[in-house]
């Protein structure tokens, strides 16, 4: 399986600043910034320490913050949810951090559902 933070055969062509619409019939990560990129800066390695790994997500944000289908990333990640590595420019804790919102988010809608109207 290809995973979107993989380096290409054609890892050598670079993507013009004003990339035309994307064609929504093909897989969202054949756009992916990062498959020109090194895999290992979107995931640690073994027993990294903290500050080298705090540069490196760094790092992997700033190649996320300028790819065309971060949000596709992100939400890929976080539908999965992909337990390692930096995607859609979110760490592995930041994505339990969204989730958890979301979770909450989804149950009080739930709850407020249910209760009936005042009047």
């Amino acid at each position: 399986m290809l995973l979107p933070h993989q380096p290409l055969q054609d890892a050598a062509v670079v993507p013009s600043p004003r990339v035309p619409a994307r064609d929504e019939s093909g897989p969202w990560h054949s756009e992916a910034v990062c498959r020109r990129d090194e895999a290992g800066l979107f995931f640690a390695p073994s027993k990294e320490p903290t500050a080298a790994r705090l540069a490196r997500e760094e790092a992997a944000k700033r190649v996320c913050a300028r790819c065309p289908v971060m949000v596709e990333c992100r939400e890929h990640a976080l539908l999965q949810p992909e337990p390692y590595g930096v995607w859609g420019g979110l760490t592995a804790a930041e994505r339990r951090v969204v989730l958890t919102r979301r979770r909450r988010r989804e149950a009080e809608l739930q709850r407020v559902a249910r209760v009936p109207a005042a009047g």
